[in-house]
């Protein structure tokens, strides 16, 4: 009898600590199925991928007055699609110029088109330091991929910027090959201009001041300019 009811203050206890580890680890990572969908917005609490089976996007043929980035972005992205070399692009501007819209449209229409399983994966502003475990995850699904960001911007003393510019340059490694980087922004060098004027004016050296977070938009390999006109 003593014997029983050790065994099960035994089983009791090994229950409760294992519980205890169980919720000291988390959850475990998700699987992400990439035929779920064309689109995706990363979550980084679980490592996941959760698809979007219906965006919300226009088809291209409906954005007007933009013809001239509209194509520069198209041909970028089919060159990319199709395995060739591409560049990061950074679509700058006003708000409501159909920049994001742009971006989501040309994605559609390039994968209609060629038929290449192009996904897209939105990045969300507050997520940009977990680029690596994102980028970590690209390499190894060998699926062609355009990470994209919307409305990105850095305001004083955030160091987010460092997390996209060490995925932008690559490190050792160099970025992924079936990797490449959209962003949308209000600002041309992702920061406020007052910002750039304050630290200027109080640095020893006025032209490095913000030399490093400017520099940031210079690993965008294409910067496409939203003007409004009137």
């Amino acid at each position: 009898m003593i014997r029983e009811e050790t065994a099960s203050l035994l089983l009791s206890e090994l229950r409760r600590l294992t519980d205890a580890v169980e919720r000291l680890a988390g959850p475990a990572p998700a699987v992400n199925d990439w035929n779920a969908a064309d689109c995706f917005v990363w979550a980084p609490l679980n490592s996941f991928l959760q698809p979007v089976p219906r965006p919300n996007r226009i088809a291209l043929k409906l954005i007007r007055g933009v013809d001239h980035v509209r194509d520069i972005l198209h041909e970028n992205t089919l060159r990319f699609a199709e395995g060739f070399a591409a560049n990061n692009v950074l679509l700058w501007g006003a708000r409501g110029m159909g920049k994001s819209s742009l971006v989501k449209a040309v994605h559609e229409d390039v994968r209609a088109a060629s038929g290449v399983s192009l996904k897209l994966v939105e990045v969300h502003r507050e997520d940009i330091h977990t680029l690596p475990a994102l980028l970590d995850i690209l390499k190894a699904s060998g699926q062609r991929v355009i990470v994209f960001c919307d409305d990105l911007s850095f305001d004083h003393d955030d160091t987010a910027y460092k997390s996209l510019k060490a995925a932008l340059d690559g490190g050792i490694e160099g970025r992924p090959d079936n990797v490449l980087f959209y962003a949308t922004s209000n600002r041309r060098h992702l920061l406020p201009r007052h910002m750039m004027e304050n630290e200027q004016s109080t640095a020893i050296n006025p032209s490095e001041a913000v030399e490093e977070k400017v520099s940031l938009s210079d690993r965008f390999g294409l910067w496409l300019g939203f003007h409004k006109c009137g």
